[in-house]
């Protein structure tokens, strides 16, 4: 294998593991935390919507140090971390202690995950950073499918303490040391007329904000149903074992959107992937609102809503490169994932909200369509003249 090839490897490992470990696992141990702990379920579920909080503002930052830095100190800083905050979490015995821990993996989550990811690729591999990313999302797109069931099955073995226990162990001795074999980054490549923003050039140029508004939203209505998408379902007529064999194929249509991607579109713009994107989801939320309860629309929807999300994480790594450049990547991406990080940990209180006062689901599901249409206005804005854009801003 092609020496840089293995850092995908690597990277894939430690993102499954990860995003298994931390994010996934989650949704499976919350009650038996809440029982344990006594605490009510808006404690459990906000200390971790509080580690999303802190992840996006620990983003920037963490993007400049791996521009600085690179992937191999930073990522093995964040499964240090990552550890740590996991073996924090197993011995938690009350409020303040259980959010001291999801703080410390809300810093390590920054450090860690894909949008650390894109930035190491993105300095190892250079202009063959597009179809790299592609890859390690096929990959990724493997956590739930692996972490959901083994979580299930650890958790009534041994506990949930312990499961943590174990997977801050796996931090430690298995994620921490694959960072630390990334090795160094090879020389940048300078090319004649490509143009290469400050991260204060970015933050000047009004496209940024149109993307990074878009990414927002787009991820605001991801995490609002991630939580939500099934109870919607059941109140919409569905029963409740349909709700969840829907569900399934959000997974599956995650990784078959990445397939695509690095297959059928590999030779188009990263602009056009992201158009495709954007639009897909409003259209599928279109098809939930006016045929909802109907099987056949529900399932539609699923399988829309999986393609979109799956490909939106290829387009949240490549278009940061494509619109603003290569050497000050890691500063943007993770300014631009800042907000993107306050709407993931926003979408599932406000859409709980919405539900609990009223009682049709379609006023939550028109607002959503709202949202979704706002996100595919301000990415084409955001894209539209991107092969004129000037060097400096």
């Amino acid at each position: 294998m092609h020496r840089p090839w293995r850092t995908i490897g690597k990277l894939a490992f430690t993102q499954i593991a990860t995003w298994g470990s931390v994010y996934y696992a989650f949704s499976i141990v919350a009650p038996a935390i809440g029982g344990e702990l006594g605490m009510r379920a808006e404690l459990v579920y906000g200390a971790f919507s509080w580690s999303l909080l802190v992840s996006g503002l620990v983003a920037t930052p963490a993007g400049i140090l791996l521009d600085r830095f690179g992937g191999q100190w930073i990522m093995a800083l964040g499964s240090l971390l990552c550890g740590a905050g996991l073996v924090w979490l197993s011995r938690a015995t009350g409020t303040l202690s259980y959010f001291g821990a999801w703080t410390l993996l809300g810093v390590a989550m920054a450090l860690t995950m894909y949008e650390a990811a894109f930035a190491t690729i993105n300095r190892k591999f250079h202009f063959d950073s597009r179809q790299a990313i592609s890859t390690l999302t096929l990959f990724g797109g493997f956590s739930s499918t692996v972490f959901w069931p083994l979580t299930l099955k650890l958790s009534a073995l041994i506990g949930w303490r312990d499961t943590y226990f174990w997977y801050g162990l796996a931090q430690l001795l298995l994620c921490l040391p694959l960072h630390l074999m990334l090795g160094r980054d090879a020389p940048a490549e300078p090319v004649p007329h490509a143009p290469s923003h400050t991260l204060a050039e970015a933050l000047r140029h009004p496209a940024f904000w149109k993307l990074a508004m878009a990414f927002s939203a787009n991820i605001f209505i991801f995490s609002a149903l991630s939580v939500h998408l099934i109870p919607l379902l059941t109140d919409l007529g569905h029963t409740a074992a349909v709700a969840v064999l829907l569900s399934t194929l959000m997974g599956p249509m995650q990784v078959a959107g990445r397939l695509c991607e690095r297959t059928v579109a590999r030779n188009a713009l990263p602009r056009t992937v992201g158009k495709f994107t954007f639009a897909t989801l409003p259209a599928g939320l279109l098809v939930l609102l006016l045929f909802g309860t109907q099987a056949w629309a529900a399932a539609v929807f699923c399988v829309l809503y999986g393609l979109s999300n799956g490909v939106l994480t290829i387009v949240r790594g490549t278009i940061p490169q494509a619109m603003f450049g290569r050497a000050n990547y890691g500063a943007i991406s993770g300014a631009m994932a800042g907000p993107s990080l306050l709407a993931k940990a926003a979408g599932p209180i406000v859409a709980g909200v919405i539900l609990s006062r009223h009682a049709s689901p379609a006023i939550l599901l028109v607002i959503l369509l709202g949202v979704s249409i706002l996100s595919l206005l301000f990415y084409l804005q955001a894209v539209k003249n991107t092969a004129s854009m000037p060097t400096g801003c």
